[in-house]
């Protein structure tokens, strides 16, 4: 019962249930689609690049409550950050959910993303909380 009251923790029920940065985002520059072949989830996410900065972000989309909360708190992590940052974050998120990242100091640095370290357990689950991010690589890849 702990994981599971992990996996759906306070940060990751909030987001699943008031994402934020939600919709659709005139005067995107780049945009990248994400489909789970396993359940059919489908995310979108639109960001506005400006001088290597993604001053915008915003994602649209259905897909199950875990892979909305990582969408939202997706979001609200890359806003402001440079391209490079970003890719380095989505490595870091990678990791945090496969259990390749193994010390409590790399999930602090991570700030709400470390809630979704609970999707470890769940190797489905995984996948919905990596769809948003497949969306943003193919989103900076779009660029």
């Amino acid at each position: 019962m702990e994981g599971l009251s992990r996996l759906y923790d306070e940060t990751v029920l909030d987001h699943g249930r008031r994402p934020r940065n939600r919709g659709s985002l005139a005067g995107a520059t780049h945009r990248g689609e994400a489909e789970s072949p396993l359940c059919g989830d489908q995310l979108a996410v639109a960001l506005e690049i400006d001088g290597g900065v993604i001053r915008r972000v915003r994602f649209d989309g259905a897909a199950c409550a875990i892979a909305v909360a990582s969408a939202s708190l997706m979001t609200e992590a890359v806003a402001e950050r440079t391209l490079e940052q970003t890719r380095t974050l989505a490595l870091q998120v990678r990791a945090l959910c496969r259990a390749e990242h193994g010390d409590a100091a790399g999930e602090t640095a991570l700030g709400a993303l470390a809630a979704l370290v609970g999707v470890r357990r769940y190797p489905v689950r995984v996948q919905c909380a990596l769809l948003a991010w497949d969306a943003l690589d193919r989103a900076l890849a779009a660029g």
